[in-house]
């Protein structure tokens, strides 16, 4: 890893040197300004004639219909980072009502690749006409996870980009507003208190009870009764507990056992450094304490199981305990406490987003049988506060209007992280591959020992790589993206937008790597999706007996460059013109054929199918003389540091078996193989240990039979002519 992280860091410095880094430019007026004076009210939100004047010191304007308030607006990138694959903002303007409801979302500016040409503009209107009626008040409850992304397919990044900063921007422009009830206080305060961990008096029962450092919740049997008969259910009248109405049905203490103060009044010294060890960094616990005819544990509690009678909740965070999270309480260590027949203790993991110094509530579950397996159930809540004393408070930060850098930034890591984590299965599908195929490359004698086997194993790799990586994932490479990396690098470089791919990511690594080793053929010849598509089309129309043509060599030299004077006139419209330059990369028919699977307008699927069709014909015709990408990834390859292929010095002079058979015409005919050229396929490798094409490996199973011959002559030869023989003979 520290390897890779050296590689990657070498690389984007040589790009910024490259292309020259300069931050982007944070000053100036509000974005939204421009694009009132664009777009007029009554274009973003139905119903509305004419903006208000925009609110002092916030970059928001009142949607007006009338004098009657609609809404406000607002531009995202006012609020979030919305840095795009481009390297650019993504800008959406966004209308919301009072009640924190989403009135429209509309893309109104950007330089995404695979938007500005591909995606169909139907799609895009379908997406942000989803965010409709989108509640935002319940998306803050649920941080902004709380609805399912409408991803379309080839443009996940720039989707997921969008998504995460309309429903952040809205987020803050909704507690900053107070829409919907939202409070900013909280929100943009963060934590006012931490424990105090010097607060370590020892206090006795009547004390502990008295402040509220324990707190409890008593239940008689007579108040159960009545609590289940007002359900209504007549069935729970034939279960009411037996006893005096005054009977405890349940007596439930709480305290917050991390509070030092509280956990040693209550759990002695020695067990509360015990409860310390028990607890990782940032985990807290809490001690329950019950007697009465109700267990809040219950008999059916089973190791491994969960305990489903109690319930830890604030806010929006709930917590349920299981057995690893429980310890027995042996006593209460507190003078003048009362026995329980329950003491138990439960740690609240750190991950949690549990915070001791707010208040919480443990919810107890009561239930009652009204059939032979049916229950019914009340819940009772047991408030805690934490006393002041074992509080240590905070001094209060200044709330921003608008959201720092660092808060950005630490967002955009949450999303790419979320992104990641919900690729698990296809990041070690494709980190399976990558092992696989430096596996092959490392042990390529032993691997192309056996022609007929490593022919079907490339194939099925190939396949591997276009039906997964391509049209699974959309994981394609694309100059695309090497301009975009440098448009980034000249306007302010962040990882983020590049790791919302995570395939796309790993494989640019993979290649930033096997460059140094193998070149350009490692990524070109196996797991470029287009590629592959190309060659198993080939080998379709190869068993269908299509005559493969073989260009003179002289031809074939020539078109070489041709690749490169694509990539070149590339390079030169990014500098000048980023949004010009990704129209010309339509000479890559990638986003064509593997992204959006040909369902485009007829000149970009007329050009891609040519160019298919040709390589029935041509094999890896594209590859050859059209790919900017392959020259791109040709150029740095002349810096590899081994060459791996193993060459005889007949090869070139006088055969040619492996210059004939070669089917990017990679090797010249004096032998030498291009690495410009060459795509790794290891086909040389199979023929260079071939017994019956390869004239040296026959020349020398010739010799090999002929002094095997010889050996054997010469050992027949002594056995007739030995002594012992004759006498045999003779007798």
């Amino acid at each position: 890893m520290a390897l890779i992280s050296r590689l990657v860091a070498t690389f984007t410095f040589m790009l910024a040197l490259l292309f020259g880094s300069a931050p982007a430019n944070a000053d100036g007026p509000p974005v939204l300004s421009r694009f009132i004076t664009q777009i007029p009210a009554s274009e973003l939100v139905e119903g509305a004639t004419a903006y208000g004047e925009m609110l002092e010191q916030l970059p928001v304007v009142p949607v007006l219909n009338g004098a009657e308030l609609m809404g406000y607006a607002y531009i995202t990138s006012d609020f979030v980072g919305t840095t795009g694959y481009s390297g650019k903002p993504i800008h959406m303007m966004v209308a919301i009502d009072p009640d924190g409801k989403l009135l429209r979302a509309e893309l109104v500016e950007h330089h995404e690749p695979i938007v500005l040409i591909g995606i169909p503009e139907s799609k895009i209107r379908a997406m942000t006409d989803g965010y409709v009626g989108l509640d935002i008040v319940a998306e803050a409850a649920a941080e902004g996870v709380g609805h399912d992304v409408d991803i379309i397919s080839g443009a996940t990044v720039t989707i997921m980009i969008i998504d995460d900063s309309v429903v952040r921007a809205s987020i803050k422009v909704a507690r900053i507003l107070g829409l919907g009830g939202l409070d900013n206080s909280a929100a943009e305060s963060g934590p006012t208190h931490v424990l105090n961990m010097d607060e370590t008096t020892v206090y006795d029962w009547n004390t502990l009870i008295g402040d509220g450092s324990v707190r409890r919740l008593t239940l008689d049997v007579g108040q159960i009764n009545a609590a289940f008969a007002e359900t209504g259910d007549p069935r729970v009248l034939r279960h009411a507990e037996d006893g005096p109405d005054e009977q405890t049905y349940i007596d439930l203490n709480l305290a917050l056992a991390s509070a030092p103060g509280i956990g040693l009044s209550l759990l002695g010294e020695n067990e509360y450094g015990n409860l310390t060890e028990w607890m990782d960094e940032g985990d807290n616990a809490i001690v329950l304490m019950g007697r009465g005819l109700y267990s809040f544990k219950g008999s059916g509690y089973v190791r491994g199981g969960i305990f489903d009678r109690i319930l830890l909740v604030q806010g929006d965070v709930s917590v349920r305990f299981r057995d690893r999270q429980h310890e027995r309480l042996r006593v209460v260590a507190a003078e003048g406490a009362p026995s329980f027949t329950e003491m138990d203790i439960f740690k609240i993991p750190a991950d949690s987003g549990f915070d001791p110094t707010k208040p919480f509530r443990v919810q107890l579950l009561v239930q009652r049988p009204v059939g032979p397996i049916e229950k019914t159930f009340i819940t009772y809540d047991l408030g805690y506060n934490l006393p002041a004393r074992y509080l240590t408070a905070l001094a209060k930060p200044q709330a921003p209007v608008v959201e720092t850098e660092q808060t950005d930034t630490d967002a955009r890591s949450l999303l790419w992280k979320r992104i990641w984590q919900s690729k698990k299965l296809e990041i070690g599908l494709l980190v399976g591959m990558l092992t696989v195929l430096t596996g092959v490359f490392f042990f390529q004698v032993q691997v192309t020992r056996h022609a007929r086997g490593f022919y079907w194993f490339r194939m099925g790799f190939l396949t591997l790589t276009l039906l997964f990586l391509g049209f699974s994932q959309n994981a394609q490479l694309s100059v695309v993206n090497l301009m975009a990396l440098g448009a980034s690098l000249r306007e302010g470089f962040s990882w983020d937008a590049f790791l919302m791919d995570p395939l796309v990511f790993i494989l640019w690594v993979s290649v930033a790597v096997t460059i140094l080793f193998w070149g350009r053929g490692g990524f070109c010849g196996w797991l470029c999706p287009f590629g592959a598509l190309q060659e198993l089309s080939n080998q379709i129309a190869r068993f269908f007996r299509v005559p493969q043509w073989t260009l003179p060599w002289g031809l074939h030299e020539r078109l070489w460059p041709l690749k490169y004077m694509i990539f070149l006139a590339l390079f030169g419209l990014s500098l000048m013109s980023m949004s010009l330059a990704e129209h010309y990369a339509e000479v890559e028919p990638f986003k064509t054929s593997i992204i959006l699977k040909f369902a485009r307008g007829w000149p970009f699927v007329t050009f891609a199918t040519v160019l298919l069709g040709i390589g029935l014909f041509i094999e890896r015709f594209y590859c050859r003389y059209l790919c900017p990408l392959g020259a791109a990834l040709a150029i740095p390859g002349r810096m590899r540091m081994f060459d791996w292929l193993k060459r005889y010095k007949e090869c070139g002079s006088p055969c040619q078996t492996c210059a004939n058979e070669c089917f990017v015409q990679a090797i010249h005919p004096t032998g030498e193989i291009n690495p410009n050229e060459c795509l790794s396929c290891l086909h040389c490798q199979v023929l260079y240990q071939d017994h019956s094409k390869c004239p040296v490996v026959v020349k020398q199973d010739k010799r090999r039979a002929k002094m095997a011959q010889s050996s054997s002559a010469a050992a027949l030869d002594r056995l007739t002519n030995h002594p012992h023989a004759k006498q045999k003979g003779e007798g």
